[in-house]
């Protein structure tokens, strides 16, 4: 290959990434309009954890046009997730469940995206189901899960935008409402028990979570 060619060539492959990445946004989780919550089945009631705004916090990369190769994390602190029982709350960072006081990293559960499988792009204002591919880590023990998600791209005109920036919202954001679940004995911790019952070993996590663009 003549050099003239090859030097051409060269420079046609190096602009590659940069042009496949230029139409990546990149995404903060907005905290005001966003939760995570937890439940799990006892013998008299259904057991719900939710987390306060200040308790979870992320960060989302998408390009709206091929959302598969998303990536992005969210983080949930637990010492901020509330039951409706003071004591409940605090026995889950006690040791024999997430052992907080032995790790202050065992407070955080994290959610990594690794991939999602979704039909085509992004396509502003409708909602589309997917699957998220991901790691679930709690009491710093990962597990890999798939949630059920449905996911919606907003694009505001400049005149919405101004209606909104009273809620934190920009040109862009986006919507994922999802559900998935893991096992407390997938984590290292023992299955929590009233009195001489014991509670269902079955986690189950839903988020809604926005992101707006940064």
């Amino acid at each position: 290959m003549h050099r003239p060619i090859f030097v051409a060539f060269m420079l046609f492959l190096a602009a590659l990434p940069a042009t496949a990445s230029a139409d990546t946004l990149q995404f903060k989780l907005l905290q005001n309009q966003s939760r995570a919550t937890f439940k799990t089945d006892a013998p008299l009631e259904t057991i719900v954890g939710t987390t306060a705004a200040a308790g979870i916090s992320g960060s989302l990369s998408v390009d709206p046009a091929r959302p598969q190769g998303a990536r992005g994390k969210i983080s949930v602190d637990m010492a901020l997730v509330r039951s409706g029982v003071d004591k409940r709350d605090a026995d889950m960072l006690t040791k024999g469940y997430l052992d907080a006081q032995a790790d202050e990293a065992n407070k955080l559960v994290t959610f990594e995206i690794k991939s999602v499988e979704i039909a085509g792009p992004l396509e502003p204002g409708r909602e589309t189901p997917a699957k998220v591919h991901g790691t679930l880590t709690v009491k710093q023990r990962p597990v890999d899960v798939v949630a059920d998600a449905r996911v919606t791209y907003v694009k505001l005109t400049p005149e919405q935008v101004e209606g909104q920036k009273r809620f934190g919202f920009t040109a862009d954001n986006v919507k994922v409402r999802a559900k998935f679940g893991t096992l407390f004995t997938n984590h290292g911790m023992q299955v929590p028990q009233l009195l001489f019952l014991k509670v269902s070993n079955d986690i189950q996590l839903e988020t809604d979570l926005t992101f707006v663009r940064q």
